[in-house]
């Protein structure tokens, strides 16, 4: 069974209180790490119908740089900012037409997300990916990467 729903932590942001929480960017760590996602998610040979991202800085840069691996743009889905209810998931989904989706957002709302789906109790790390099947009655995860296992699927750097 295929995952449908890859989830995308974005990376290492510049800390608390530099700028505002919208407005704060990756770090070159962060940088790395978006760049490292979106290799490793073409190495596994995953594509996306769709790659939806929050509109905060930090999330959308992770999404941009993502895609040069992956191909394709993202698009700003507004409610990524926060929590994501399930039901919004099913509806980008069906938007998708059947093939997958990646969402890249912002913790803890990625890793409740993944325990309302699965019951899994886990903790999205920056830089991290999980991958969700929801085609079964309670959804399951089917993937759980921590920043260090993309950065080792995604080879060295270009």
């Amino acid at each position: 069974m295929a995952i449908d729903v890859w989830l995308l932590r974005h990376g290492d942001a510049e800390p608390h209180g530099s700028r505002s929480d919208a407005e704060r960017a990756l770090t070159a760590s962060g940088r790395l790490q978006s760049r490292a996602a979106g290799r490793a998610l073409a190495a596994m040979d995953v594509s996306f119908a769709a790659i939806y991202a929050s509109p905060k800085v930090r999330a959308w840069e992770t999404a941009t740089l993502a895609c040069e691996a992956l191909g394709g743009q993202p698009t700003e889905h507004r409610p990524l900012a926060g929590p994501v209810a399930r039901s919004d998931v099913k509806v980008l989904l069906q938007a998708a037409d059947g093939g997958a989706i990646l969402l890249v957002g912002h913790d803890p709302y990625l890793s409740q997300l993944v325990h309302d789906v699965s019951g899994a109790r886990i903790r999205m790390a920056k830089g991290g990916l999980a991958g969700l099947r929801l085609a079964a009655a309670p959804g399951e995860l089917g993937a759980l990467l921590r920043a260090k296992d993309v950065a080792l699927l995604a080879g060295p750097d270009a």
